[in-house]
């Protein structure tokens, strides 16, 4: 069962991805907090590049660092030679974003494989309650050899992400 995220948001998929229900049992297993994923119409050598979307509300003192180390941690557990590639912090002080390239080695289809992945940490704002905050994580894994042929999608679908208020069309 997919999970839900603690705030709602809007966002269109690239033209071509096939939005999938998470399951666990179905390769998903490694992302039991998924509650949102798509997947890439032409697999490389037998993955499917996807993209995912997961959230929390964070405890008070945590850094959007401190979920990517996280993150990285937990990888660590299902994964072998995981390497931060890259790490960035963007955004605004109103709407702080964090950015990281992982790369690891992964059995996937019965197969050792090595991918990477891009993922960017939302720091949300409760509009009700502006103390509150959520951090949504966007990622994208693929195949190394395929990862950068479809970057420039992930990037197309993280400029259509925005919270959703319930008042737009």
């Amino acid at each position: 069962m997919p999970a839900t995220l603690p705030v709602p948001i809007r966002f269109r998929l690239p033209d071509g991805w096939l939005p999938v229900r998470p399951e666990p049992g179905d390769g998903w297993a490694a992302a039991p907090d998924v509650a949102f994923a798509a997947v890439h119409p032409r697999p490389d050598a037998g993955f499917s590049a996807n993209i995912t979307i997961d959230g929390e509300i964070p405890v008070d003192a945590a850094t959007l660092a401190d979920l990517a180390d996280d993150s990285v941690d937990h990888l660590r557990e299902i994964a072998r030679s995981v390497s931060v590639a890259a790490r960035r912090e963007v955004g605004s002080a109103e709407a702080p974003a964090l950015t990281q390239r992982l790369t690891f080695s992964a059995v996937s289809g019965g197969v050792r494989r090595d991918l990477a992945q891009s993922q960017v940490y939302l720091s949300l704002t409760d509009v009700v309650d502006p103390h509150k905050r959520a951090v949504v994580r966007l990622a994208l894994t693929a195949t190394a050899a395929q990862h950068d042929a479809v970057l420039a999608d992930f990037q197309e679908f993280l400029r259509t992400v925005r919270p959703d208020t319930g008042t737009e069309a």
